[in-house]
């Protein structure tokens, strides 16, 4: 997903996107650990695109869009300063 796409998102798309990524990031790890994937580089992908995702928060957090209200209870696991 490029940038341009991810800024056309609302707020709480983002950040249920973000937990996905994470969530699939996590996995390729683990995965990774038990035996070799066949693409390591995804690993590098998912973790780029969780700094994409991250900083557009920022960058809207910023511009002073409260993010925080909006945000799922299960996301509220980590703190945005």
């Amino acid at each position: 997903m490029k940038q341009e796409v991810i800024t056309q998102l609302s707020t709480p798309e983002i950040i249920e996107r973000l937990e996905e990524e994470t969530k699939q990031l996590t996995r390729l790890k683990i995965n990774h650990t038990v035996s070799p994937l066949e693409n390591p580089m995804k690993i590098k992908q998912y973790k780029r695109m969780i700094a994409r995702l991250k900083t557009e928060l920022k960058v809207r957090e910023l511009r002073g869009e409260d993010i925080r209200n909006r945000k799922p209870a299960a996301a509220n696991t980590e703190k945005i300063k």
